[in-house]
């Protein structure tokens, strides 16, 4: 028989996986993005080019450019975040992360301990909620509105928690392209949350993860590029923006924070040769992005389309004005964790809302729709087949998929 070693293993640990089965038929799950928008000859001949000129630099840790990762990339981060986010920073601010994920763990060990509280959006990235959870810390949602976190509650919310006496050890914030709604933080409540965040004297984390996918609207300034006393935190990445499976991101903070990021980043360095290609990708970088927001805005078109046409009036739902998600709420007899489990056998794969807010009771109607990476008619095909499932189970939409075209 086998070595038996679950007694050996940590009492904490999460529940273990299930063994990968390949992407289902409809997968409207997960953060991927559109395998046709990856740039793969540009990245080739960046490749090409940086390894033959800097190619021996891969025999030191650090490539020579210190812990805080490639120097030349750093400086393209630096470039790309003042020409498209208003921020002036410089390459000492920015450290290289093994994407955006490692960027919150990092910030999270160097700021909380168990038992912490912290405020975050009422619907919000479930990596985050799912590791704070881990780490035994709390959290109170703030409402958010079309126009995303809504600052009188967040006054709200930071004046009861003053009232128990709780200092909250950050704000956490996805402002532009909220993830899971696609809202757009305008820029006056962005200054006002600096005010509330300065009154009560706690930091900003600004998770900035999806602001470069925008179509409609311009982008405003980030958090950071507004705040004049080193408060906000900022995280990036380009798994979004160029392809998930890079695995590059990056933290932008002021010294004091950096050093502490430095003494708990112990990986020895983010994947050199992907930093390198970026490096000398980046020229390219806000040409490819226009063209990637062309073929995502004309996928959303899609999912838009086909929710109207699969569902009618039973589903609500916000056409994003950029990013990859769509977050759609159903009638209330609806649960979707349960519908995700039916529908996932039957080869359509969905995220419950309940996974995507601060009290899941109150996403238990809704999910979210990730639709960058099927072509535009699998997109059609899988929300007629989600349709016609949820019909079946529950009744809604009253006419199945089939007898509405």
């Amino acid at each position: 028989m086998p070595f038996d070693f679950s007694p050996f293993f940590n009492r904490t640990l999460p529940g273990p996986s299930g063994k990968y089965g390949g992407f289902p038929t409809f997968n409207f799950v997960g953060g991927h993005n559109d395998p046709d928008g990856v740039p793969v000859d540009d990245l080739i001949a960046a490749a090409t080019k940086t390894l033959q000129r800097d190619g021996r630099d891969l025999a030191t840790y650090g490539m020579r450019s210190g812990p805080q990762g490639y120097l030349p990339f750093r400086k393209a981060i630096a470039g790309l975040l003042k020409d498209r986010a208003a921020m002036d920073i410089t390459e000492d601010q920015v450290l290289v992360t093994s994407g955006s994920l490692q960027a919150l763990d990092l910030v999270n060990e160097v700021l909380l301990e168990r038992g912490d509280t912290v405020v975050i959006e009422a619907a919000c990235y479930g990596g985050t909620m799912t590791r704070l959870a881990r780490l035994g810390v709390n959290w109170v949602g703030v409402d958010l509105d079309a126009h995303g976190m809504r600052m009188d509650h967040l006054r709200e919310v930071m004046d009861g928690l003053k009232a128990k006496g709780i200092k909250p050890k950050y704000i956490y914030t996805i402002p532009t392209v909220q993830n899971p709604t696609g809202s757009i933080l305008p820029e006056e409540r962005r200054r006002e949350m600096l005010e509330i965040a300065k009154a009560h004297d706690v930091p900003i984390f600004e998770d900035d993860c999806y602001a470069d996918l925008i179509w409609e609207g311009g982008r405003p300034p980030a958090i950071q590029a507004l705040d004049t006393e080193g408060r906000v935190i900022y995280c990036g990445s380009f798994s979004k923006s160029i392809a998930p499976a890079l695995r590059l991101g990056y933290i932008v903070a002021d010294w004091p924070v950096m050093s502490r990021l430095l003494a708990v980043k112990s990986d020895g360095g983010t994947g050199a040769l992907e930093q390198m290609v970026m490096s000398e990708y980046a020229a390219k970088f806000h040409e490819h992005v226009d063209a990637l927001n062309l073929r995502l805005r004309g996928k959303r078109d899609a999912i838009v389309e086909a929710l109207a046409k699969e569902f009618g009036t039973t589903a609500e739902f916000t056409a994003p004005a950029g990013g990859i998600f769509v977050w759609v709420t159903l009638p209330e007899q609806i649960d979707t964790t349960h519908l995700a489990k039916i529908a996932g056998a039957e080869g359509v794969a969905i995220n419950p809302g309940a996974e995507w807010v601060a009290d899941p009771e109150t996403g238990r109607h809704s999910l979210r729709l990730c639709f960058a990476n099927p072509p535009i008619e699998t997109i059609r095909e899988g929300i007629a087949k989600l349709a016609e499932i949820c019909h079946r189970e529950y009744g809604v939409p009253v006419r199945g998929a089939n007898t509405q075209r």
